[in-house]
């Protein structure tokens, strides 16, 4: 599957957040800034309203899974347990966008209910077939407690905190008269303000700040575990995932299997089948010229010599871009060698395998290799070129290097988009590195399978 790179999972790169690029600028230490950042309220704010909206998440969902459960015995349960599933997915939307505004999670929806036909009992089957509806289900009666404990867990750490922190300041809100033994602040003899125990006041501070400090940290695990939830319950399955990929690279292979036989019947026809009808044409008047004229003969026939020899330089050709025999003889080493030799600039090769791929990945490889020195000779505008190809792991890596004009871009329509999609139909990854002025980096990598003994 191709590999995009941006935003990671779960990073949230708005100014005030760690990670973003204001984050950077601060001076105070992250630990310091914690408690009063954006990002801690906006976390606390999700974790207070997860009990309110988990309790009455799971009372519909009990409450309709166990009417429904009741009123299987006649034709309104199997409805009614319908319609639970489809308000938890509903229910599923509404979580994902409060994990979206609050806790900067983006989550894909779920894959679509799949009918077959219209109409109300295909709808009901539907839902009740869908993986994302009892997902969505679970979701709801484990959310319940998870909210208790989170809530529990963070309102007392939150209070605990702010109250000994702001300790010392309780004195000032409820005055104390006619302490004994203490320091006086303030008053007269008539009215004095004492603090009884100056070093209780001053640890009971530092433990609130040390509790002040810890509560972002302790909130934000809890939070993970929900963002954990929420991806895994309410978002796409992978299995799900993975069929839709499946079936995408299907029609990438289909659709590319119908073009390489549409571009080998174009050059069969256009080629070397134009150029034997008219070698068979004229080899006819050659003969029939033999008696007549011998000498315009043998020089029709001089000529029909060398259409025969790009006839079979085209066929040689046309074979070598199917699958090279030197490919399936020599390996990979021994055809991009060839594929260099023939490259309009000097290229060096480095393979570096101890063992061959298997047939499938190995042409993908070469084929790879021979387009994008393709594009080298063509558009790079280079002085020299470098192949390397190793394995890495379970990885077949392919790297073309050129010191070219650069420039080159995965965009819709290129040569470089329709390669990128023949390696995603085998699970591979394209990455193009090539700035303005060059040079220009092209990093290919496949799946590694072995061959299998013949």
């Amino acid at each position: 599957m191709a590999t995009h790179y941006g935003q990671g999972y779960g990073l949230d790169t708005r100014p005030g957040h760690p990670g973003s690029p204001g984050e950077r600028r601060h001076r105070l230490p992250t630990a310091l800034r914690a408690p009063v950042e954006g990002r801690t309220w906006r976390e606390l704010g999700y974790v207070l309203l997860s009990l309110p909206i988990s309790i009455l998440l799971f009372t519909y969902a009990i409450t309709m899974v166990s009417l429904g459960a009741g009123l299987l015995v006649t034709f309104l349960g199997v409805p009614v347990l319908a319609a639970a599933l489809a308000g938890c997915r509903g229910f599923g939307a509404v979580e994902r966008a409060r994990a979206r505004g609050l806790l900067g999670l983006e989550v894909a929806e779920p894959e679509p209910l799949r009918m077959k036909r219209r109409g109300f009992m295909a709808w009901i089957g539907a839902v009740l077939k869908s993986g994302a509806s009892w997902r969505s289900l679970l979701y709801a009666v484990l959310q319940l407690p998870w909210a208790v404990f989170s809530f529990v867990v963070t309102v007392t750490v939150w209070s605990i905190g702010w109250s000994l922190l702001t300790y010392p300041l309780w004195f000032w809100l409820f005055p104390l008269y006619g302490g004994q033994g203490g320091i006086q602040l303030y008053g007269d003899d008539q009215h004095r303000i004492y603090l009884d125990n100056p070093f209780e006041i001053t640890v009971t501070a530092l433990v609130g700040l040390l509790f002040t400090i810890a509560t972002p940290w302790i909130v934000r695990a809890l939070t993970t575990v929900d963002r954990m939830a929420v991806h895994g319950l309410l978002g796409p399955s992978r299995l799900a995932t993975r069929v839709v990929e499946l079936e995408s690279d299907r029609g990438v292979v289909v659709d590319t299997a119908a073009a390489d036989l549409r571009r080998i019947e174009r050059d069969l026809h256009d080629g070397a089948q134009a150029r034997l009808v008219a070698l068979a044409m004229d080899l006819g008047l050659a003969k029939e010229k033999l008696r007549e004229d011998p000498q315009v003969a043998a020089r029709m026939v001089d000529e029909a010599h060398g259409e025969v020899k790009t006839a079979l330089q085209e066929l040689r050709d046309l074979a070598r871009g199917i699958h090279p025999a030197v490919l399936t003889d020599r390996g990979l080493d021994a055809a991009l060698s060839a594929v260099a030799s023939r490259c309009t600039v000097p290229v060096q090769v480095e393979v570096d395998l101890a063992e061959r791929p298997a047939p499938a990945i190995e042409g993908i490889a070469y084929f790879t290799v021979s387009e994008l020195l393709q594009n080298v000779s063509k558009h790079a505008r280079a002085t020299w070129a470098a192949v390397e190809v190793w394995r890495t792991e379970n990885r077949l890596m392919l790297q073309v290097v050129d010191n070219g004009v650069g420039g080159a871009d995965v965009s819709g329509g290129s040569g470089l988009a329709g390669l990128a999609e023949r390696l995603d139909a085998v699970d591979g990854i394209l990455v193009v590195d090539s700035p303005v002025g060059g040079p220009t980096r092209v990093t290919a990598e496949l799946p590694w399978r072995a061959e299998r003994t013949r």
